[in-house]
């Protein structure tokens, strides 16, 4: 608790100029519903809050695309929340070039973000054109397998050092009454999982290729082998996938039901709700292990613009409580993500951010995340497909690469 004093102090000394100013009320959307995201909410509502005056008022929407879409009709609607979930990449450029969000470029360079924000990439998603737009929060890989290890034990198998490892052991899994891979029916689970297998087939480089440069050439000669593979995990997953949220999924891997599940770590904040301890409980595997990888995805947070200087001012002190340290360590290690800095207090880590920031300390094992790269209308073809994929076994996979590559070509 005295850490958490210390720095409702400090910052609060930092904000604290005219005591005439006025207080205002910034009113939050964001998507964060489950346990673990609720928890790493809270820590932000509650650090802004001590900071004395102004206050979060807390409005979540279920799901990130009625979150985003609730945002944008709002702005558009002339009736604007204070600060706005996102994720990094092309879901706000219209608002950017409309002139429709808080510069944040003073603030930034006050506080040198450029200088402790890494890596580079997560500041792109907000330095844009040279001006701070946005606030990146954390940096959310989806590159992770959590593994119950008491459902390994009980199946008398080793935890998978690689996904062909996993598909080996899966029958004595199951044999063994566990389900061997849990996954949600939502397509952005079923296309986010696909991408984590082809990430860990073809490395960095080639993912690039393919998603970046769009080399049809390349995604014909390699995407039929990962269209294989991922129509193997699916003999091994549950019936009761298709209606399930991905924190249900990941609960069937905390009470021992399930083996594996492959999702982003904000999975780790439902173990740490829990009580789950990794190394004990449960594994987060980046696979293969040989040649480990993170993605730079995660959330940030616009403000949009305001006709109230009270409520703008409360903005710009919000944007600042985001990126300090302490805060940084508080919320990273309740929301299963890394921070965007690396002179956090690493002594509230846990061992899966430890290793999550071992793995993005080194550049070649960093994929970027492709969204950076496509449009939400390439990105949603990219998902349908994944989901029509897995859902229908009568779709071959020459066909599937055929839409995949169709999909790359008309690509905006």
């Amino acid at each position: 608790m005295n850490k958490l004093v210390s720095v409702v102090a400090v910052m609060a000394a930092a904000f604290l100029g005219s005591t005439s100013a006025r207080a205002a009320d910034v009113e939050v959307i964001h998507w964060w519903t489950s346990g673990g995201e609720q928890a790493a909410v809270s820590v932000f509502a509650r650090e802004f809050d001590a900071l004395g005056g102004d206050k979060w008022v807390d409005t979540a929407i279920a799901g990130g695309e009625n979150a985003r879409s609730a945002t944008l009709q709002r702005i558009l609607g002339g009736d604007p929340p204070g600060a706005a979930q996102f994720n990094p990449g092309r879901q706000y450029e219209e608002l950017i070039a409309g002139g429709l969000l808080l510069d944040l470029t003073d603030l930034a360079t006050k506080e040198n973000w450029a200088g402790f924000i890494r890596p580079a990439s997560i500041s792109e998603a907000c330095l844009v054109d040279g001006k701070w737009w946005c606030v990146p929060v954390n940096i959310h890989s989806w590159n992770w397998a959590w593994a119950s290890i008491p459902a390994f034990e009980k199946a008398g198998v080793a935890l998978p050092t690689s996904f062909d490892e996993f598909l080996a052991s899966a029958p004595k899994l199951k044999e063994a009454g566990v389900i061997p891979f849990a996954i949600g029916g939502e397509s952005w689970q079923i296309s986010g999982a696909f991408g984590v297998l082809q990430t860990s087939m073809l490395g960095v480089e080639k993912r690039a290729k393919i998603m970046k440069d769009k080399d049809i050439e390349l995604a014909k000669a390699e995407m039929p082998a990962v269209f294989t593979k991922w129509r193997e995990f699916k003999q091994y997953s549950d019936e009761g996938s298709a209606n399930r949220n991905w924190n249900d999924t990941t609960n069937l891997v905390v009470t021992d039901q399930a083996a594996l599940q492959i999702m982003g770590d904000w999975a780790r904040g439902e173990f740490g709700v829990a009580g789950e301890k990794p190394g004990v409980d449960y594994a987060c595997l980046a696979l293969p292990a040989a040649a480990p990888t993170v993605t730079t995805g995660g959330d940030i947070f616009l403000f949009p613009k305001q006709s109230d200087p009270a409520v703008e001012a409360a903005q710009l002190k919000m944007a600042s409580m985001m990126v300090n340290p302490q805060v940084q360590a508080l919320f990273n290690n309740a929301k299963g993500s890394m921070p965007i800095r690396d002179d956090v207090d690493m002594s509230l880590a846990d061992d899966c951010m430890k290793r999550g920031l071992e793995i993005i300390g080194n550049d070649a094992n960093v994929a970027v995340d492709a969204g950076r790269w496509l449009s939400n209308d390439t990105t949603g073809q990219m998902n349908d497909l994944a989901a029509q994929f897995w859902a229908d076994d009568s779709m071959s996979v020459d066909d599937a690469v055929a839409k995949y590559v169709e999909i790359l070509q008309n690509a905006d």
